[in-house]
């Protein structure tokens, strides 16, 4: 009986020194998921939280190619994505569907989690915001919005573009594998503003490419504050109604409304291939210049600390068929293919993806061989 009772009483201490510290969030987020079912994060959670609509306006079907879904995946990529538990994957060529297929529940109407693509998209969002003149250009310091940078000795040159390419020299490290990581937090936190705002910036800005997530929370801080609209409002009006997205979306929010830039934007794998095509055709959209084009090109170009990104986009320039892609925990990708005409939207739930040197997801090179129509140097 005293076992029990001591085990007992040291189970109580330790829940009380959690939630009376940094870690309470680990409370929120046991209970969101047992109640609302998966206990790691899904590519399934737009009800797990508070959300903002994207809205859509005048809605327009992607036409289907002469031969859709005539196409017999490779075994090798059949294997693949059985492993990495595919939910979609829909490949559009010359502006047309060839290939869509669903597995695991998911259907056409399915809402499912970018998690990291909707960074490539928050760099969208600042091209879109530069040409409406909220921003002056992707230099502009972040100080100018929070005043508090001034007062850090390295703090007072971090800019936009520093947030972007990664190069934000900030005191975060990037952990996805267990739950007392900055990111874990960062997922289920009440109050993102808090949290962002808190981290401090440790070494220059520019000098060193590390991929830190909440660089991106920074830019979705930077653009509420310009441009006066929260970020859901923002991407609806320059991207999800001029593109005719079939579907809206919902953008999850901490408690205090403000959206979780670094990620989760809830759409449809088939308007996820629609900002893979806009990007395909250099920011413009039926004859209107959506983007930018002189900005759609530095975004697309990588940088000398890392070649393989660019502003929150991948780049793989190693092979004989160059291509650009948005990446997202758990295997989410859209894939672009400038000399192909082909873009390719996958997604998943898997996170053991093999990496190459370079921290590229090997399965985006697979994918890009499955459906290239000239031959590409293998991954082996």
């Amino acid at each position: 009986m005293k076992k029990v009772l001591a085990i007992f009483l040291a189970g109580t201490a330790a829940t009380a020194v959690i939630y009376l510290s940094r870690y309470s969030y680990l409370f929120k987020a046991i209970g969101i998921n047992l109640k609302e079912g998966s206990l790691t994060p899904s590519t399934d959670d737009a009800e797990k939280f508070p959300y903002h609509v994207v809205q859509k306006s005048l809605p327009e079907k992607w036409k289907t190619a002469s031969n859709y879904n005539q196409k017999i995946l490779s075994e090798r990529l059949t294997k693949d994505l059985k492993k990495t538990r595919a939910s979609s994957l829909l490949v559009i060529q010359d502006g047309k569907i060839v290939l869509e297929q669903y597995w695991k529940d998911h259907n056409a109407s399915s809402l499912i989690n970018s998690f990291s693509m909707a960074k490539g998209i928050l760099s969208i969002l600042v091209g879109c915001a530069i040409a409406d003149g909220y921003l002056d250009s992707e230099d502009a310091l972040i100080s100018s919005f929070f005043p508090q940078y001034n007062e850090s000795h390295y703090g007072k040159h971090l800019t936009l573009k520093h947030l972007m390419t990664m190069q934000a020299g900030l005191d975060w490290e990037e952990e996805y594998h267990h739950p007392f990581a900055p990111n874990s937090e960062q997922y289920f936190v009440d109050d993102l503003a808090a949290q962002a705002l808190g981290v401090e910036v440790k070494e220059m800005p520019g000098e060193k490419y590390e991929y830190q997530s909440v660089a991106a929370q920074l830019i979705g801080l930077v653009l509420i504050k310009a441009t006066g609209k929260n970020l859901a409002d923002y991407l609806s009006e320059k991207i999800w109604k001029p593109l005719k997205m079939e579907s809206s979306a919902k953008w999850s929010t901490d408690e205090k409304s403000m959206e979780k830039a670094f990620c989760c934007i809830h759409a449809t794998t088939r308007d996820f291939a629609r900002i893979g095509q806009l990007i395909l055709q250099n920011g413009n959209w039926e004859g209107k210049q959506l983007i930018d084009q002189e900005f759609c090109k530095r975004m697309l170009t990588p940088t000398k600390q890392n070649t393989a990104f660019c502003y929150t986009i991948w780049a793989d320039d190693d092979d004989d068929v160059n291509y650009r892609f948005f990446y997202g925990f758990l295997g989410q990708f859209i894939i672009i293919i400038p000399e192909e005409n082909l873009v390719i939207v996958k997604t998943g739930m898997y996170n053991r993806l093999k990496v190459d040197e370079k921290k590229r997801p090997t399965q985006a090179k697979l994918l890009v061989q499955e459906f290239v129509r000239k031959k590409q140097s293998s991954l082996d």
